[in-house]
């Protein structure tokens, strides 16, 4: 686990399977910006089995409370094109009742200082479908630099959306260490 000043990340457990499940498949709480497509619960599980959500490649952790009582949301990490060195991240909050009080920028930051720490990769990637401010502040708070515009990159909600990329170098990410003193 790591625990910074509002949020605590973790790995997801068997026992809490159809939680999570049910809430990254609830799409009334998702927002305009995230993409509608619901896992199998059958992948979900199956996956779980194969690798607990969590190896070299990808994987995701929860947000939790402080306490670890409350589900604020999930971040992800995956390997992108072979050629790429690095990670993408995707993260959402459960519900929009969470939006506004810094529990996604300091996940974030928390996360990528991990990935940093756990794996020789020089450079972690987001991509925010534009017009998604929400998402384009946190990645910018915590960092992330705008690289460019990938044309109608995405398809959501019927139609095409273009993709902003930002990205974080490893030495543009304060040390977990540090991140954990503060």
């Amino acid at each position: 686990m790591i625990k910074g000043k509002k949020v605590l990340l973790r790995t997801i457990r068997e026992k809490e399977l159809d939680i999570v499940y049910d809430l990254i498949c609830n799409i009334n709480n998702k927002g305009p910006y995230w993409h509608l497509v619901i896992p199998s619960e059958k992948d979900f599980k199956s996956e779980f089995e194969k690798t607990g959500l969590w190896g070299p490649s990808e994987g995701r952790m929860l947000i939790m409370d402080l306490n670890n009582e409350v589900y604020l949301g999930e971040l992800l990490y995956f390997k992108g094109l072979d050629y790429q060195a690095g990670f993408e991240v995707g993260y959402e909050l459960f519900h929009p009742s969470y939006y506004g009080k810094g529990y996604m920028s300091e996940a974030l930051r928390l996360f990528c200082a991990y990935l940093f720490a756990c794996y020789p990769i020089n450079r972690i990637q987001v991509n925010c479908m534009k017009g998604n401010i929400g998402s384009r502040k946190v990645a910018e708070h915590c960092g992330f630099t705008y690289e460019g515009t990938m044309r109608r990159a995405t398809f959501h909600n019927g139609k095409y959306h273009d993709l902003e990329l930002f990205s974080l170098l490893r030495e543009e990410c304060p040390s977990l260490e540090e991140l954990l003193k503060g």
